[in-house]
């Protein structure tokens, strides 16, 4: 039968020396000489001592659990992005816990911690809107735990990342709008801190000024994602002296908002507003008129996702990767005026 495991006094009193000289040579500690660290690695290795870090890697290369943290588990490309996480992740006998952060950054910083505890050998995130201190996510690669980042990422941490080229998407949406003939086009964004949001805008802006439309500074309005607040940010861009003829959405759920708020004001949609959404979900087909969308392939950021925190988990220090999918636009009634008599 196996004896308990080894323990720093076991070293110490092997080698005649203290607990805190062990611990201290263990860890590389300057002060302790060369000769003195090799006599304890060496003994430490003969009685198979593991460190409480060492303990903890190693549990997590065991682990069969990987955490996916997401912004809310209802919004489509989410559900759909899990999918594709846990399809891949079954091929290797992997089991995800999915959490959502509400879009709070103090839930992701909890979650982020308890996800640690639970030993899991990898975490795929997608940003809270409200996450500005990013400590958490660093705090998971200081103790060498993979993490991917997806959709929302950050660049203040290096690591891996799935997404889309947003300012291209953003640009590519507002060439759509000026093409339907739209000349006043307004940018109805989510939260402002988001990055992703950020990009959108910049292609938004940057496509006018290329086509000679100058951006209105108050036909960019930013809002929460809750529908109370969107429909009163909808209504502001609907309800100024000058109404915009064309509404690019950071989101398909926004863009419903600004629909409620088109009808309330009694203008007609894509005659006297052209509008189009985000993410491409499956309501757009269903609502009157049809939504016009900027597709983004979920499922597969989350089989890209998966993938990669699979390559960090065989390899940690196999160098980080950023994976940018391609987008497109799906044109349906909301914006498609050659379709009016």
């Amino acid at each position: 039968m196996k004896s308990k495991p080894a323990t720093l006094k076991d070293i110490a009193e092997t080698l005649g020396l203290s607990i805190s000289t062990v611990s201290r040579a263990l860890k590389g500690h300057p002060r302790i000489g060369e000769k003195t660290q090799n006599k304890v690695l060496e003994v430490a290795r003969a009685l198979e001592y593991m460190s409480p870090s060492m303990l903890a890697t190693e549990i997590r290369k065991r682990s069969n659990f990987i955490g996916v943290i997401v912004p809310k588990i209802s919004y489509h490309l989410y559900a759909m992005a899990i999918s594709g996480i846990e399809k891949v992740a079954e091929t290797r006998g992997m089991h995800i816990i999915v959490c959502q952060s509400n879009e709070s950054q103090q839930r992701e910083h909890s979650l982020v911690t308890e996800l640690i505890d639970l030993g899991v050998a990898g975490v795929i995130a997608s940003l809270a809107s409200e996450t500005t201190d990013f400590s958490h996510f660093e705090a998971l690669k200081n103790r060498k735990i993979p993490l991917v980042f997806f959709n929302r990422q950050c660049d203040d941490v290096e690591t891996d990342k799935v997404v889309i080229d947003n300012y291209k998407a953003g640009g590519d949406a507002t060439q759509h709008l000026i093409d339907v003939g739209c000349k006043n086009i307004a940018y109805f964004g989510g939260p402002k801190i988001l990055q992703i949001n950020k990009a959108r805008a910049a292609g938004y802006s940057s496509t006018l000024q290329k086509k000679g439309l100058r951006p209105n500074a108050d036909y960019i309005v930013y809002s929460k994602f809750d529908g109370e607040n969107a429909l009163s940010a909808a209504r502001s861009l609907l309800y100024a002296p000058k109404t915009p003829d064309g509404i690019l959405a950071f989101s398909d759920q926004m863009a419903i908002q600004v629909m409620l708020a088109a009808k309330e004001r009694g203008l007609k949609i894509p005659e006297d507003l052209a509008i189009i959404g985000f993410n491409n979900e499956p309501v757009d087909e269903l609502l009157q008129p049809s939504l016009t969308s900027m597709d983004q392939p979920s499922y597969r950021m989350g089989e890209e996702s998966a993938r990669l925190i699979l390559k960090q988990i065989d390899h940690y220090e196999a160098g980080y990767e950023k994976k940018v999918l391609k987008s497109f636009l799906v044109v349906r009634n909301s914006t498609n005026r050659n379709r009016l008599p």
